[in-house]
């Protein structure tokens, strides 16, 4: 394994690399378009009114993520990155996220751990207190639904299909907020509700991935996405002794001590990522652990940052799966093959009923 993936050398019997996929739907406007191709592979229309394809995590949610109180939760470290990452014909919608509901439903990702916390385990400091505020917000729902109910009768046609958007939403929140209600946690300990977003980097990446642990352990949900870093983020990494930020030194015009800090930084990434899988290994599931039953996809969203590069992307699979994923392997493509045929291999792997998604032309057998 290269300086970057050697954090990974632990779970070599579960890892595949898998070389030569291409994202010909992120072409384009690149920052402003890319994110949200990843895990759809459907260039989205240029347009400010959001209208592209479905994430892939969105799809399992859809078939395998119903028996939970979160169908999916979408995870990240900074709420957006630099001006760069809009653009005058598509906005800023499929910058800031990698999931996407429905084709004109783009996901918010969470970036304040405390937020994230209360999704999961509801408002309040005590279970007394987050049970009273359930209550209230379920009456409150109730008064929701049924004033734009009334509303709906009075507008016109395009109108009436948003306020339709918004009811789904709605009909979901409570689904959840019942859900959540019934959820026996009487078998964990929660941690106090984080405080908010840590001043520190390192901290605050950590933590979001402990609460995605926690929404795991806890069976909140089966199914997460997090963007580790923005698009065109403005980060600095000081605490690796990188002062530059992130994107700047993204493009680092082939200048070798660039291209070495950069890889600083992406091994940082590698690193916190392998303490997440430590974690997963360490918890107990069923006639396992988590992460013999898991099935992650960790890459980035294009290879040459410097030119924008969306050929031979760096993607590696992660997890036993529960016995449906190979490992111990590097697996090679010819360049032009569809990151889509991954994604879908991924789904069909986790048992959602798919036959194709985006630009897809059959699965990736060996994975």
């Amino acid at each position: 394994l290269n300086q970057i993936l050697k954090p990974l050398e632990p779970y070599r019997d579960q890892l595949s690399i898998v070389s030569g996929l291409d994202n010909a739907t992120a072409n384009g406007p690149v920052h402003a378009i890319t994110p949200g191709t990843w895990l759809s592979s459907v260039s989205p229309r240029r347009s400010h009114e959001p209208l592209g394809g479905i994430t892939a995590d969105q799809i399992a949610a859809r078939h395998i993520g119903q028996n939970t109180p979160l169908p999916s939760i979408e995870v990240a470290t900074e709420e957006s990155g630099g001006a760069a990452a809009c653009d005058s014909g598509y906005g800023c919608t499929f910058s800031t996220t990698i999931s996407v509901r429905t084709p004109t439903q783009p996901l918010p990702m969470e970036f304040n751990p405390r937020k994230l916390f209360q999704k999961l385990f509801g408002q309040g400091d005590t279970v007394e207190e987050r049970m009273l505020l359930s209550q209230q917000f379920t009456s409150m729902l109730d008064v929701v639904t049924g004033e734009a109910a009334t509303l709906k009768q009075k507008v016109g046609a395009r109108d009436a299909q948003r306020i339709d958007t918004y009811l789904d939403s709605v009909r979901e929140v409570e689904r959840r907020v019942q859900n959540i209600e019934k959820q026996d946690l009487s078998h964990m300990v929660l941690p106090d509700a984080p405080a908010g977003i840590p001043r520190n980097f390192p901290d605050h990446i950590n933590l979001m991935f402990d609460m995605i642990g926690l929404a795991l352990e806890a069976n909140m949900t089966n199914i997460y996405t997090f963007m580790m870093a923005a698009e065109v983020s403005d980060l600095t990494y000081n605490h690796i002794g990188v002062a530059e930020a992130f994107h700047p030194l993204s493009h680092h015009q082939e200048n070798p001590q660039k291209l070495e800090r950069l890889a600083q930084v992406q091994t940082w990434h590698t690193e916190v990522y392998a303490k997440f899988l430590d974690k997963l290994a360490r918890m107990p599931d069923g006639d396992g652990n988590m992460l013999d039953h898991s099935i992650m996809l960790y890459g980035s969203n294009m290879s040459n940052s410097n030119s924008h590069s969306h050929i031979d992307l760096p993607l590696a699979v992660l997890g036993g799966g529960a016995g449906a994923l190979s490992g111990g392997q590097h697996v090679r493509y010819p360049v032009g093959t569809p990151i889509s045929n991954l994604v879908l291999t991924l789904l069909q792997r986790a048992g959602v009923p798919v036959d194709s998604l985006g630009d897809s032309t059959g699965e990736i057998s060996e994975v």
